[in-house]
């Protein structure tokens, strides 16, 4: 499987790597207060860090709901961001015009799920030589995802990530295959666990999106056992309130005892997985040694 390096954070290898941060940009004192925190962590840890946080939120159910500060000023904050914390920032795009100047600052290009089909935004986003990271739309099965890699790869691009955030299940519920993780796996490409939109309620409030944080870190510690490549978590201070997404996003404060638990599982299953490439290398080699190889 291709190896996805995005500065010191090298998704698909042997090392724990995170995707981390506020919903939508609120303010940059906010940015910086999240970003600092969760980089003291992640470095105690050994834990590659990637900041996230949106400029816009375009699919807001409300038209009254909070976007986030746009283009211009949101550049401004991740570039913030970037500078002071010392991190690669993932930021994502709805329009073909975002994707030059989101480039000339951001280390890695989001698709929206909503977007994943979207062929010039793919397109686009592959030719801006940034990592793309396209998150599977919650009406698109796993094998379907071939298409995008097909799009990213034959548009040039190096660098793909793949991102499960649940299936819809009815009305305002999501839920996880996790079959999806090896299946998208098999495209060569490394996949990223959303937890905290996996447990999202989309339009559940009425006016807005509810959800159920109480669940992270077990939708989390499966697809550690089931084989991903990397964690995206939204964090906020106080959940309660922020303007976006808060039903679902995790206190700032809980994350030091989430990443334990969770490098725990990881640590676990990369020992697995070594131990059974060496019995399988054995396996050739002795059968080789019988053949007169």
């Amino acid at each position: 499987m291709n190896i996805v390096r995005v500065k010191d954070c090298f998704i698909g290898g042997p090392k724990f790597c995170l995707i981390a941060g506020p919903c939508v940009l609120e303010s940059e004192s906010l940015a910086l207060k999240v970003a600092r925190s969760i980089k003291t962590l992640t470095d105690k840890m050994g834990i590659g860090y990637i900041f996230k946080g949106s400029f816009d939120k375009a699919n807001r159910s409300s038209i009254n709901s909070f976007r986030g500060p746009g283009l211009e000023n949101g550049l401004k904050i991740l570039d913030a961001v970037k500078r002071d914390v010392g991190v690669p920032i993932l930021t994502d795009v709805h329009c073909v015009t975002q994707i030059k100047p989101v480039s000339e600052i951001v280390d890695v290009i989001q698709i929206p799920a909503f977007l994943c089909r979207q062929t010039d935004l793919l397109v686009s986003a592959a030719k801006s030589g940034k990592a793309v990271n396209v998150k599977k739309g919650q009406f698109m099965s796993p094998w379907e995802t071939a298409n995008i890699v097909e799009k990213l790869m034959n548009s040039g691009c190096k660098k793909i990530l793949l991102t499960e955030r649940g299936t819809s299940f009815g009305y305002n519920n999501l839920v996880v295959d996790f079959r999806s993780l090896p299946i998208m796996r098999a495209h060569g490409w490394p996949v990223v666990f959303d937890g905290t939109h996996s447990v999202q309620q989309p339009g559940a409030l009425g006016k807005s999106s509810g959800g159920q944080r109480e669940f992270v870190s077990y939708l989390c510690r499966a697809a550690i056992a089931v084989g991903c490549d990397a964690v995206f978590l939204e964090v906020h201070p106080d959940p309660e309130s922020a303007l976006s997404d808060g039903s679902n996003m995790v206190y700032l404060s809980s994350m030091e005892r989430l990443l334990s638990e969770l490098l725990e599982f990881w640590n676990i299953i990369k020992k697995i997985e070594n131990n059974y490439g060496k019995k399988i290398q054995r396996k050739k080699n002795s059968s080789a040694s019988k053949k007169g190889y």
